[in-house]
């Protein structure tokens, strides 16, 4: 016996603990000074596809942290983890709030600068 949403996150499933996004290859090959643009793009103009701000915020904060730090990250904003890899969160009021795999992680094939 325990609390009604002590493991479910609105009550269709237990709360997914994150975990480290897959090997993934971007197509064109890309180097890292593009990618750190391209993300830099994503966080400038995400908010303003919907969602609250403080959300994206705190999914910023846990796609740039290791997997624990964005754990706690993620729990202390409410922030409904759908997809293990940060893909695809909610936030309490039903937001969907989703992700590119480029931000999460670097892609397989990156172009190595120097």
């Amino acid at each position: 016996m325990g609390c009604a949403g002590s493991s479910e996150a609105k009550g269709d499933g237990p709360v997914k603990k994150i975990q480290k996004p897959k090997p993934w290859k971007h197509s064109p090959q890309i180097t890292k000074s593009q990618l750190l643009q391209m993300r830099e793009e994503f966080w400038d103009t995400a908010p303003h596809y919907g969602g609250r701000k403080e959300i994206w915020d705190a999914l910023r904060a846990a796609a740039e942290a290791d997997l624990t730090l964005a754990q706690a990250i993620v729990d202390s904003a409410g922030v409904i983890v759908r997809s293990a890899d940060l893909t695809i969160c909610y936030d309490e009021r039903g937001a969907k709030y989703e992700l590119p795999k480029y931000v999460l992680s670097e892609p397989a094939n990156l172009i190595r600068e120097g």
